[in-house]
């Protein structure tokens, strides 16, 4: 049987504004009004971010809890992903929100360059979200902007530091960091394969322009599928998309063309072995 289509909303980030695009949703009102509609398009996890008053991305614990405690009341059983993402926080308060016992965090194992910047994830830092990961029952998504960290996440489980088999998430098209190139992408699926196990979920995410191509590739390859305002503001190079839901109907469509049936909630949870809602 055709294996359920796991799609991943990402509503806001740290990056895009309202002046980018208008759809943008910073406030938590916003984000889970935004969230609701990508839900009833198809959306069953929510990677989520937060702002502070002035739009600037933080790490705000508070902030986080509003948002994790409406979308759980809006959107029965959606997967909350929390981000611990650096360009919320430095240091330790990346994982402050940890605490709330979200299903799921992203968790960078490693560094790597991104436009302007090192985006820095040390050792230290890596291993200590890890623990708290473990500490609340929160199942990391690791993310892959190097071939390097899907190696890395195999010997943090290996070690214990990663509970389970981990779900990893390819991106691809951040300049200066992985490519969005096909064949690196096909390389990076068997790389998985191999370490983790022929069955195992994997997810891939495509920034700006390579967010439709990414969702046919993973769709295409039995992969899991990431959308959203986060990564792309646009339908096309022409039209800003209206919303988070409009980038979930492309990602639904995607899934539709290859075969794949949009996973349930309740079905993402069982794949990607999480408790229940």
């Amino acid at each position: 049987m055709t294996t359920p289509c796991i799609i991943c909303v990402a509503i806001t980030g740290s990056l895009p504004t309202k002046a980018d695009n208008p759809a943008v949703p910073i406030t938590v009102a916003e984000q889970i009004e935004s969230t609701h509609e990508a839900y009833e398009a198809g959306a069953s996890i929510a990677h989520c971010h937060v702002r502070d008053d002035d739009g600037k991305p933080t790490s705000d614990p508070d902030r986080f809890a509003r948002l994790k405690e409406g979308i759980q009341t809006h959107c029965p059983g959606m997967i909350v992903q929390l981000s611990t993402g650096g360009r919320s926080g430095a240091g330790k308060t990346r994982g402050g929100m940890l605490s709330l016992r979200p299903p799921m965090a992203s968790l960078s194992v490693g560094s790597n360059n991104f436009p302007t910047r090192v985006y820095e994830n040390p050792p230290d830092l890596v291993d200590w979200l890890a623990s708290e990961m473990i500490t609340y029952g929160v199942k990391p998504e690791i993310e892959a902007f190097d071939l390097s960290h899907i190696y890395q996440a195999k010997l943090m489980a290996d070690r214990g530091q990663i509970k389970g088999t981990p779900y990893v998430q390819f991106v691809m098209g951040v300049k200066n960091a992985m490519p969005a190139d096909k064949r690196v992408f096909d390389f990076y699926v068997e790389t998985v394969k191999h370490l983790f196990g022929e069955n195992t979920p994997w997810c891939a995410a495509g920034v700006g322009r390579h967010q439709l191509e990414l969702n046919e590739w993973a769709a295409a390859a039995g992969g899991h599928l990431r959308t959203g305002l986060e990564d792309n503001i646009r339908l096309d190079r022409d039209t800003l998309a209206p919303s988070n839901a409009a980038l979930v109907e492309l990602a639904v469509l995607a899934a539709q063309r290859h075969k794949r049936p949009i996973a349930t909630p309740a079905q993402a949870r069982a794949i990607l072995g999480l408790r229940k809602g």
